[in-house]
């Protein structure tokens, strides 16, 4: 298109030259004629064939004027022509390299077709195999719900049975306790290991009794009644004495040690009561000195105003609870539950403060506390962080630059080009370093 263009202004160019050329013919013919007529005509036609001239050498520079401009836009086309090019020999390298790509992954996905089939080879026996294994498991849980219910209704027959042979016992037992009771009868039965006391030998003593010939009246009903004593107090226990002797020295080992424990559940009570005391001692000493530092800072925080720590139970020290009563700069005294979300907080951290002041820790981590905080604030909670880093290190977070500046060490969380989270850290001392250096 530039081309042509181009080709065409110079035909116009060329057209022009002629114009003019044709004009200085005409020009030079006419001042030979103007030999001929008067001065009027003369300059009359000069300044005619002038003004011709002046207009053919405008529209030459015209010319000339646009075959530059298109001239540069055809260089600018040629520029886009050849970054187009480049573009298009770049475009194709990806093409062939993306080619390239695709027949690696074709290869790839044949190579893992190969492999999924190989795979389905082993997995379908597998499966089958688990069919069957499946079936053989179902088989078996029938099989053992079939002897579990089989089970199930021998226990309840063994169970009936038990309870048949429990109840004709009890029938048995019943009879015969009523027949013993009819004919006074009095069953002794011993154990073959029973050990016992050695029997007295009174061999020679009975064969010194008198011989009865005749039985006095009443003996039988004396017999009777006695066979009914000896019935009722039961059979005889030949370790009883023995067991006696065992229990009473249980019981006295147990006696002694209840009395131990007595003795030893009123020294608990004794430890318990002073601990108790101690405890309370100590809380309200540790009370009253963190309630002191909790007025303080309040106040350097706030500016002015007064807080104070309230016992609500003070006889019971143990199970008390403590409120807190505010009273801000110009305004009358509140609980913490009608303050503002900010005086909260404020408030909160003055607390928090006068607890490492009676009794630092280590270190401290403080998340946001100066979010809801104005400048002010955000400022005196910066100067008491300082006063106490000097026993306690702080690791606070924070958006608040005014706090950042009181820092020795900043960790920041930043975004990475891969959207994955990275931690920035910076020492403020070797910052200052380089700056002064």
């Amino acid at each position: 298109k530039g081309e042509a263009e181009q080709h065409k202004l110079r035909q116009e160019q060329a057209e022009i030259e002629g114009q003019m050329r044709s004009a200085e013919d005409d020009l030079r013919r006419l001042r030979r004629a103007a030999e001929e007529i008067s001065l009027e005509e003369q300059q009359a036609q000069f300044n005619h064939w002038r003004t011709q001239v002046l207009m053919a050498r405008q529209a030459l520079d015209h010319a000339r004027e646009r075959e530059e401009e298109r001239q540069k836009a055809l260089e600018q086309e040629q520029a886009a022509a050849r970054s187009a090019r480049q573009q298009i020999e770049a475009l194709e390298a990806e093409m062939q390299s993306l080619g390239d790509e695709a027949a690696r992954l074709r290869a790839e996905e044949e190579s893992l077709l190969a492999e999924v089939a190989a795979l389905q080879a082993l997995i379908e026996p597998a499966e089958a195999e688990l069919a069957q294994a499946e079936s053989q498991q179902d088989a078996l849980l029938a099989e053992e719900t079939r002897l579990r219910k089989q089970l199930s209704k021998a226990d309840q027959r063994a169970s009936r049975a038990e309870l048949n042979l429990t109840r004709k016992q009890e029938t048995l037992d019943r009879w015969r306790e009523r027949i013993e009771a009819d004919f006074g009868l009095v069953s002794l039965r011993y154990d073959e290991n029973v050990v016992g006391p050695t029997p007295l030998p009174l061999g020679d003593e009975v064969e010194q009794l008198p011989v009865v010939t005749e039985l006095p009246e009443g003996l039988g009903e004396t017999i009777k009644e006695m066979r009914a004593r000896l019935r009722r107090i039961g059979a005889i226990n030949p370790e009883a004495q023995q067991e006696y002797e065992e229990v009473s020295q249980r019981y006295a080992f147990m006696t002694e040690q209840v009395e131990d424990l007595h003795q030893a559940e009123e020294d608990i009570r004794q430890v318990i009561a002073e601990l108790d005391a101690l405890m309370e001692r100590e809380f309200r000493t540790t009370f009253e000195a963190v309630a002191k530092e909790f007025r303080q800072i309040f106040t350097r925080l706030f500016g002015g105003g007064s807080a104070q720590l309230i016992l609500t139970d003070p006889d019971n020290l143990t199970d008390s609870g403590i409120e807190i009563e505010a009273r801000l700069p110009g305004r009358r005294t509140q609980g913490l539950s009608l303050l503002s979300g900010g005086e909260r907080s404020l408030t909160a951290t003055a607390l928090v403060f006068a607890l490492l002041k009676v009794s630092p820790t280590p270190f401290c981590v403080l998340d946001e506390v100066d979010a809801m905080l104005d400048e002010a604030n955000v400022g005196r909670f910066r100067d008491l962080l300082l006063e106490l880093s000097q026993n306690t290190q702080f690791i606070v977070i924070t958006h608040n630059r005014n706090t950042v500046q009181a820092a020795d060490v900043i960790y920041g969380i930043t975004m990475g080009r891969d959207s994955a989270s990275q931690v920035i850290s910076l020492r403020l001392d070797e910052v200052a370093d380089v700056v002064n250096g």
